[in-house]
C-alpha cells in the first residue's frame, strides 16, 4: 500500500460491553488470545514501543508498534513499521457503545510512508484480508467463548 491510498476501514459489532472490548484491545494477556500470541508487552501510554516477529515463509516481518494516541476506553492508535522493509502505517481502533450488550469497533488503517509494492503482504487485499480475519473472525470468536 501507498500513502496516497485510501485507508482500510473495518467496522464490526461485538456482543460485549465497551469495557470488555477495551480490555481485549489493550490488555496483553487478552490480546494474545485473539491477536498475536507472541506480543511481548503492551501498555496504553503514548510512546510505548513493542517489537515481535511473524514468519510467513520465506519472509520474516519484525513488527514495531508505537502507541501514538489514546483516549481511555474510547480509542487507541499505534504505528506499524517493520525492521526488514520500508514503510509506515497506523492503526486506530475506536469504540462506540451501542447498548449494554453490544459495542461497535471501527478500525482505520492508514499508510503514511509507502510499503514495497512487490511484496504480497503489503498489498491492499492482504491488509483488508488481515484486518477482516482479526476483527471479524478472531475477535468475534474471542467474545463468543
Amino acid at each position: 500500500m501507498k500513502r496516497n491510498d485510501s485507508p482500510v476501514m473495518v467496522s464490526t459489532i461485538y456482543k460485549c460491553n465497551p469495557k470488555q472490548l477495551w480490555e481485549a484491545l489493550t490488555h496483553l494477556e487478552e490480546m494474545k488470545k485473539w491477536y498475536f500470541d507472541n506480543i511481548p508487552d503492551f501498555k496504553v501510554e503514548i510512546g510505548f514501543k513493542t517489537k515481535f516477529s511473524i514468519i510467513n515463509e520465506p519472509r520474516t516481518f519484525t513488527h514495531n508498534w508505537e502507541v501514538t494516541h489514546f483516549e481511555d476506553s474510547r480509542s487507541i492508535q499505534y504505528s506499524w513499521t517493520f525492521d526488514e522493509y520500508p514503510g509506515k502505517s497506523y492503526s486506530r481502533f475506536e469504540i462506540d457503545p451501542l447498548n449494554n450488550e453490544q459495542t461497535k469497533l471501527s478500525l482505520t488503517c492508514k499508510v503514511i510512508e509507502d510499503f514495497p509494492q512487490d511484496i504480497d503482504e503489503f498489498k491492499r487485499e492482504s491488509c483488508e484480508g488481515g484486518w477482516n480475519y482479526f476483527l471479524n473472525d478472531r475477535l468475534k470468536s474471542y467474545f463468543t467463548k
